[in-house]
């Protein structure tokens, strides 16, 4: 059984199947110049639509290679988004165009909100498959104010009061060194960054760095004012590890250095329970749908998680990062602070 917004000719009607994300199949353009005057002549109506969904697939739009992806989005995002802070690596294929990541094929990626630790991050996101797998490979969505409805009371009432603690170790070995993810290689460009960003950071003596980062994990969308669930505590704590690796990691590292670990924002630690109880919330909300070429899935990154799905064969999903929202104007219940170790 679907459901469906009602519109008129050139208006996209949205159908909305069970564990399916809200989609549209786009009248027929022969390029893409063509389609997105007719996404500029709509934008109105896909803004509303993308409050009310929180993501929209975009069926049989003539997008065949990056440039047509390009234009998409720019009429649907013409405001463009810096990716600060990179945590997983990417191709870039230039004009502010990437892989949707370069992870293993058989590495599922946990739901999470683009650049939730940043204190500017993107409020949209567009994908878009050129090259869809033989066989899984889907991007997943979940509803983040669904999210949070389904959080225990108990737990969403230590995050509203205490926000949550990002600690990542940056090294050449294992996820990225710090010249990958701040895109420098002067160290005192990395302090001016994480001085300007609210990030305390500390050198070792064989040039690695760690650092720690309080940031809010509630906060409220700046158009709609709907409160939603917007963090990386579960998708970067130690617990959502698959447990032979979380326990290779610990003994490599130990529980102070790993690449990644949350906590909230006072340093309490979150126990397994607390992991498997967010990662199921987000489960819950999660629907999906098979990439076809040419789709395009616009994203509000602040309404939505996203997330991938193993596959196999080929897959190439680009994607692209814009209209930039200020934390700030987010209404955080926790101000976003530098954390220094001992304070924890």
């Amino acid at each position: 059984m679907s459901s469906a917004q009602s519109g008129s000719v050139g208006i996209p009607t949205w159908t909305v199947e069970p564990g399916k994300p809200a989609m549209t199949q786009v009248p027929r353009f022969a390029q893409a110049d063509e389609a997105c005057q007719w996404l500029t002549s709509i934008h109105s109506e896909l803004r509303a639509a993308l409050h009310r969904y929180g993501a929209l697939y975009l069926r049989g739009l003539p997008v065949n290679d990056v440039d047509d992806f390009a234009k998409v989005r720019d009429a649907l995002v013409p405001r463009r988004t810096a990716y600060r802070e990179k945590a997983t690596p990417r191709s870039s294929y230039g004009n502010d165009v990437y892989s949707s990541t370069d992870l293993p094929p058989n590495q599922p990626i946990r739901m999470h909100n683009e650049n939730s630790y940043t204190l500017t991050f993107p409020g949209l996101l567009l994908f878009s498959c050129l090259t869809a797998p033989e066989e899984g490979g889907a991007t997943p969505v979940a509803d983040c104010r669904e999210v949070l409805r389904r959080i225990p009371a108990d737990l969403a009432a230590r995050m509203r009061s205490a926000g949550w603690l990002l600690m990542r170790t940056y090294s050449e070995h294992i996820s990225l060194d710090w010249r990958t993810a701040f895109a420098t290689d002067s160290r005192e460009g990395v302090e001016e960054y994480c001085a300007d960003s609210l990030i305390s950071c500390e050198w070792d003596a064989s040039d690695g760095l760690s650092t720690r980062q309080l940031r809010p994990g509630i906060i409220r969308h700046p158009e709609t004012g709907e409160e939603v669930w917007f963090n990386h505590m579960a998708f970067w704590n130690s617990w959502s590890l698959d447990e032979e690796l979380r326990e290779a990691l610990l003994d490599e590292f130990g529980p102070d250095r790993l690449p990644f670990e949350t906590a909230l924002g006072d340093g309490a630690p979150l126990t397994r329970e607390d992991i498997d109880t967010i990662n199921a919330a987000y489960e819950a909300a999660t629907v999906r749908e098979t990439w076809q070429p040419g789709d395009v899935l616009l994203v509000d990154n602040i309404l939505t998680t996203h997330g991938r799905d193993p596959f196999l064969g080929d897959r190439r999903i680009v994607v692209a990062m814009g209209d930039p929202v200020e934390l700030a104007d987010c209404r955080p219940t926790v101000a976003p602070a530098a954390r220094e170790e001992q304070a924890a």
